[in-house]
């Protein structure tokens, strides 16, 4: 019988971030086809002694299927691992659909994404109360288009918090399409290159003015998360409105409110 195909979401680089249910995968992988260096020690640190590796970037989709295929008639656990998590700008389903077709079994573990590692790093909130609650992960157009609808400056127009991936190089049409969103040239800009790395990690704080200039001067062109959001400084504000779960004028169901 063939072996069972996992798809694990390695995290944002720091190999420490993969989830637990992810490592006890690889401790017990007989073969690992991993995404580049960008997951390369998540998947040398955790993998078994006698467990073929293979790093698939100079691989086709066609290949890492037969490769996938392949292992999986001859080992119990093999392991595609991908950057950040699978379901986002992974190619899964294009993966997933030739294996299905062949019979195989395949499931998905979640990883953590860059977003919320970039948030992380820099000790921002992607939400605050009445501020956004509204997350929009997207990128620019590039040799991949957009699909009608999701031009970045519409989705700039809700004035929400946007992580755009993949678009570092082209930090210029992010820029242009903010300020055609109506976003203020003082609007706070964050850009994080390899967020978690250990020891390559870097934070650039900006404005929409000024925040190419800055990453030019860091010399960040690539691996890099953009986020756009009201909330960004907010730890500085003189005023925040609380939340009403912790508000203790607030009842729910397992604390009444008390009077001030």
């Amino acid at each position: 019988m063939p072996g069972k195909i996992w798809f694990v979401g390695a995290g944002p680089g720091d190999p420490d971030l993969i989830t637990v249910k992810g490592r006890t995968l690889i401790e017990q992988a007989g073969a690992i086809l991993y995404a580049g260096s960008l997951v390369d020690q998540a998947a040398t640190r955790y993998a078994p002694a006698g467990c073929e590796i293979r790093d698939s970037k100079d691989m086709t989709l066609e290949e890492m299927v037969a490769w996938l295929l392949d292992q999986a008639s001859r080992n119990a656990t093999v392991i595609r691992l991908q950057t950040g998590d699978p379901g986002l700008y992974g190619a899964l389903i294009e993966m997933t659909r030739p294996l299905t077709a062949a019979g195989v079994e395949w499931a998905v573990v979640p990883g953590v994404s860059s977003a919320m590692a970039s948030m992380a790093a820099a000790g921002e909130t992607l939400t605050l109360p009445e501020v956004t609650q509204t997350v929009i992960l997207t990128r620019t157009a590039g040799r991949t288009p957009m699909p009608e609808g999701e031009d970045l400056a519409l989705l700039a127009s809700h004035h929400c918090t946007l992580c755009i991936y993949l678009s570092i190089t082209l930090l210029h049409e992010v820029q242009s399409a903010l300020r055609a969103a109506g976003w203020q040239e003082d609007a706070p800009i964050l850009v994080v290159q390899k967020a978690s790395w250990p020891g390559q990690e870097k934070i650039v704080r900006g404005t929409l003015a000024d925040i190419k200039q800055k990453c030019q001067a860091e010399k960040i062109g690539s691996q890099a998360m953009i986020v756009a959001s009201p909330t960004l400084g907010a730890a500085n504000w003189e005023s925040l409105v609380r939340s009403k779960l912790y508000d203790p004028e607030f009842t729910h169901r397992f604390r009444k409110a008390t009077v001030a």
